[in-house]
């Protein structure tokens, strides 16, 4: 192989990172445009209009979702295993939004029936909401610890319960989540559409930068006081993938122990509070480009702070953490990594070649004069 083992789960420790940050930068603003929809637009033909913004991109957006499901089960199959069990009743729930965001968009128009609409887009709405809370609240839990085990033939067990993943913190988050997305669906709005739901997207985007800066500001000082996870002993980076070889501690403050060894990584969470507030200048100066680009490096860090603040831990285990899952001992092996390696060199490169053509082929206004029956 080019790539040395440890060199290979650090390579897809960082993709899966790109590949989630890609879902949250794309399929995010179709999310909060979802969730905007019955503030933004007061009659039928903006909420054609508004809908319209996302209708022709959001199928491509969610490809990243698939991607980065695939890249678990794949590159990481025990945090797949763990967390698509442990988490089940919300991925659910986020399955049910997401199926039912293609279903609104496609029969929403089938009638002219005013009720009939309205159901379809409160359905939207709920497809925008939902998904945006919810991967906030599993945030939030991850970086608190899940309670699971394995036993001795590797078996993972899920001991924790549905409303136990709804605590304080991790509703916390999920909230920064919301906050996060509907900022990112204003901004997207303010270079899609004009008139009066461009306006109100520009007044309720500008609310939710300030309301992501202060509760991301507080998610820190909650986590610096928080219990992090430490490893003592009996990790090898290049050993086989067996999360029971290890001996892990805990600590308060301990996700801040990368920030003390690397202090240029506090420029992380500090990209996340600069976007915030660049897309809340540049939609209170209605500059759609230099909001647009703000939020997008808001999401872009949020998500990377927490990368980085938990590296090398993946996924805490608040009930056993010496059974936790680590970058060096939860991976597909050296010859899964390599060869998955090449046909991702290979193939990304023409994914982002053709997103880019698709969005320079759909650019441009979305105006509710253009908008006609035959639209969403």
């Amino acid at each position: 192989m080019l790539f040395d083992y440890d060199v290979l789960r650090l390579i897809w420790w960082a993709l899966l990172g790109v590949l989630l940050v890609a879902f949250a930068v794309t399929d995010g603003f179709d999310m909060g445009v979802a969730a905007l929809l019955p503030a933004v637009a007061r009659n039928d033909g903006q909420r054609r209009q508004v809908i319209n913004t996302v209708g022709p991109v959001w199928e491509g957006n969610q490809v990243w979702f698939i991607l980065g499901g695939g890249a678990i089960f794949a590159a990481w199959p025990a945090l797949y295993a763990v967390s698509f069990s442990g988490f089940y009743l919300a991925m659910f729930l986020i399955l049910v939004a997401l199926i039912i965001r293609p279903v609104a968009f496609k029969f929403r128009s089938k009638r002219d029936e005013p009720a009939w609409r309205g159901r379809w887009d409160a359905a939207l709405c709920f497809s925008g909401v939902v998904p945006a809370l919810i991967f906030g609240v599993a945030v939030g839990n991850v970086l608190q610890g899940v309670p699971f085990h394995f036993d001795s033939d590797l078996r993972p067990f899920y001991t924790g319960s549905f409303f136990g993943l709804l605590n304080p913190f991790a509703l916390l988050c999920g909230l920064v989540s919301l906050a996060m997305l509907v900022l990112h669906g204003a901004t997207w709005l303010q270079i899609k559409a004009d008139g009066e739901p461009a306006e109100r997207a520009r007044r309720y985007g500008m609310i939710a930068a300030a309301v992501v800066i202060v509760l991301f500001a507080i998610g820190g000082f909650w986590v610096s006081a928080m219990d992090g996870y430490q490893v003592v002993g009996g990790l090898d980076p290049v050993g086989p993938s067996n999360p029971l070889r290890k001996e892990m501690t805990t600590e308060a403050g301990a996700w801040l122990a990368n920030y003390g060894a690397q202090p240029l990584l506090w420029l992380v969470p500090l990209v996340g509070f600069a976007g915030a507030a660049l897309a809340m200048l540049g939609l209170y100066a209605r500059i759609g480009a230099l909001s647009f680009l703000g939020s997008k490096l808001s999401v872009a860090a949020i998500i990377t702070t927490v990368g980085v603040s938990m590296f090398p831990v993946i996924l805490p285990s608040s009930s056993e953490p010496g059974h936790s899952l680590m970058v060096w001992d939860a991976s597909s092996s050296h010859y899964t990594l390599g060869i998955m390696l090449i046909a991702t060199v290979i193939l990304l490169p023409i994914v982002l070649l053709y997103t880019a053509w698709v969005y320079k082929v759909l650019w441009g206004k979305v105006r509710e004069s253009d908008v006609n029956k035959d639209m969403y």
